[in-house]
């Protein structure tokens, strides 16, 4: 239970930056090279992902990873 919370609280804050980025999940896909529907169950918990991929992402939303993770 513990990492699906976990997984979940990431999620929602990568939402929240995706969406403070005015991205849809479909050009933060194309810009990280990963499926929308990857982004869509990141974002639901649904799903983990790579530090390859968080530090693509981190890169696209302009944040470091301690600027990312700093409210979890």
């Amino acid at each position: 239970m513990e990492k699906e919370n976990n997984l979940y609280v990431f999620g929602q804050r990568l939402k929240f930056l995706r969406k403070q980025n005015k991205l849809t999940q479909a050009k933060l896909a194309e810009k990280v090279d990963v499926s929308t529907n990857f982004i869509g169950m990141v974002e639901r918990g649904k799903r983990n992902t790579t530090i390859d991929k968080l530090f693509k992402i981190a890169k696209v939303l302009d944040v470091s990873l301690a600027q990312f993770f700093e409210t979890l």
